[in-house]
């Protein structure tokens, strides 16, 4: 992983601080030195995504406390230490988005395969229902077409039924039988 952190520091003891010759390089560098030191077991005890984003400030909170005991021998305070960015090395980086690519494309073909399938199980139902739908309203229009020629025939028969002989004169409606008219002799 590559780490871009910096630390805040002052002198508290300028005697102690004049065992590095008091020179601010060597101090630097001593500090340099144990931040490092000191971010690579934080991160050595915890997962990359704990690191990028879960427990940053712990780690932050952690290593200045680590380099603060330390660089009190050449009299020097650490006020803050600070993660600036924390990124992956390139080689691993585009193995890793490379990862993430395929896992991302797995996923949407599985999403893609789940949604051709609802949509067919949809398809069907709406399928099925319409052809309910059809088949009950052919019934339906079976039985009131029954209710009308029954209702037709009944009023022929009425009609038939009360003046025969004028009936023989009209056109026979489709479905019933033909009636030929009785004459009586007198």
């Amino acid at each position: 992983m590559l780490v871009d952190s910096f630390v805040k520091w002052r002198v508290i003891d300028v005697r102690q601080y004049v065992s590095v010759r008091g020179d601010s390089v060597a101090a630097e560098a001593r500090i340099s030195q144990t931040v490092n030191d000191a971010l690579r077991a934080e991160f050595a005890k915890r997962t990359v995504h704990d690191v990028v984003s879960g427990e940053r400030d712990k780690i932050m909170e952690t290593v200045a406390d680590k380099v603060d005991k330390d660089v009190k021998g050449i009299g020097v305070e650490v006020v803050d230490v600070r993660l600036k960015r924390v990124d992956l090395v390139p080689e691993i980086s585009s193995d890793v988005f490379r990862r993430m690519e395929s896992e991302r494309k797995r996923v949407a073909n599985e999403l893609r395969s789940t949604g051709t399938a609802e949509g067919e199980k949809i398809k069907a139902e709406a399928d099925r229902a319409k052809q309910v739908i059809v088949a009950e309203a052919y019934r339906d229009a079976q039985r009131i077409k029954g209710e009308g020629d029954a209702q037709a025939a009944r009023i022929y028969a009425e009609a038939f039924g009360k003046n025969p002989e004028f009936y023989s004169f009209l056109p026979q409606p489709r479905g019933l039988p033909r009636v030929a008219s009785q004459q009586r002799a007198t």
